[in-house]
């Protein structure tokens, strides 16, 4: 069997979201709670996150934005995106999160690794926190991964929404393939198939709406063809994914229309 890491912490419970929020904590407890029941905890090695430096997160964040956060009060970023008092340090432990995974990578401790973490982070842009998410901590691992020697880094990201603060940070670049599943057109508003990147980075972006309803047979049709075609042609030394279960059809997040 492969060597495979579960990362979490209970700091990521301390982000507290209002009580009427859809982000909850209860989310991770359920991740944590099924892991222990199922016997799989036996099977996985278990890894404590660190904490992401600010040097860190300004790998992909602005200085003046981390600023704000570290001198901003409870209260909502934009309507959906809500830090409290132990937001912030939460958000460095997710980060952290990956960066431990890609360490205990390099090092062959582990082989790959899943990271129960919150707050989420594809939706946070450069500058600005937003979609539930304060740090975009799949954009930090990709440019860490690479400064530890991983020179291409290939992104999946498949969510009910489009990833829009990963893609911007990346849609200039080349040695980062940014791929991604979502409904269409659906909150943020961005990620048509039309956008395949820009400049250097063209061609390096590929999107596939997916048309609410789309189950297993349109998912299966892109995961198991065209993901591999794409990723066989990038050929990446890392393959990192955000996975958003909003997908499922129960989620009351998803689009119905």
């Amino acid at each position: 069997m492969k060597k495979v890491a579960f990362i979490y912490s209970d700091i990521y419970l301390k982000h507290e979201n209002p009580s009427f929020h859809p982000e909850s904590e209860e989310r991770l407890r359920s991740i944590v709670q099924h892991i222990n029941k199922s016997g799989l905890a036996e099977k996985l090695i278990h890894l404590e996150p660190r904490k992401a430096q600010d040097s860190e997160i300004l790998f992909v964040h602005d200085e003046r934005y981390l600023d704000m956060l570290k001198n901003k009060g409870e209260g909502y970023l934009d309507p959906d995106t809500y830090k409290s008092k132990h937001s912030l340090e939460a958000a460095c432990y997710a980060a952290g999160a990956l960066l431990t995974a890609v360490d205990a990578c390099k090092s062959g401790q582990i082989e790959r690794a899943f990271c129960a973490v919150r707050p989420p982070g594809h939706h946070a842009e450069r500058s600005a926190g937003m979609g539930f998410c304060l740090f975009n901590n799949i954009a930090v691992a990709a440019r860490y991964a690479q400064k530890q020697g991983y020179e291409r880094v290939f992104i999946v990201d498949f969510d009910v929404h489009h990833g829009n603060g990963t893609q911007h940070m990346f849609e200039e670049d080349n040695t980062v393939f940014y791929f991604s599943t979502h409904q269409y057109p659906y909150y943020p508003g961005t990620g048509s198939a039309s956008e395949t990147g820009k400049g250097n980075g063209k061609g390096f972006t590929r999107n596939v709406p997916m048309t609410y309803g789309s189950g297993d047979k349109e998912y299966l049709e892109v995961y198991e063809k065209l993901v591999p075609e794409l990723m066989n042609d990038f050929a990446p030394s890392m393959l990192l994914v955000s996975a958003g279960y909003d997908i499922h059809e129960k989620d009351p997040l998803a689009g119905n229309h």
